[in-house]
């Protein structure tokens, strides 16, 4: 698990009760300087973070996954993704992308999308929720 705040993983150790035997490590940093260990995971979920990273940064990143992932291993993004173009939140800095930026920064990354799905019943004046399956 990785979280840019030690706050964070403390409490996700707490949550997680015997749930917790099941994660190997814990991490304090940002994904723009994680590298996951080679050829050791089957699946790594990324979730409601890659607004906090620059383009470059989040390709970087997924090439570490890529390199992290044992064979047959995805990693899995689930985000918020803007209708058209990229839209900047002043208030945490963030950016939310529409899917043609998001596959282009997959593609960019070396990884092949395997699956993408929109959440459904949510309210259309928030944004899409998509989850990716790639390798």
């Amino acid at each position: 698990m990785v979280d840019v705040t030690e706050d964070f993983l403390t409490k996700a150790k707490s949550y997680l009760g015997e749930e917790g035997r099941r994660v190997r490590n814990y991490f304090c940093c940002g994904l723009q300087d994680f590298s996951p260990e080679p050829n050791s995971y089957d699946v790594i979920w990324i979730q409601w973070v890659i607004g906090h990273l620059t383009d470059n940064h989040l390709s970087d990143f997924l090439k570490r996954c890529r390199a992290g992932l044992r064979p047959n291993g995805i990693v899995v993004i689930k985000d918020n993704m803007a209708q058209e173009g990229v839209i900047m939140d002043d208030v945490d800095s963030s950016v939310c992308r529409d899917l043609d930026v998001v596959h282009k920064i997959i593609r960019r990354a070396g990884l092949h999308l395997l699956a993408e799905e929109r959440q459904e019943n949510f309210p259309d004046e928030i944004y899409h929720v998509y989850t990716f399956a790639m390798r």
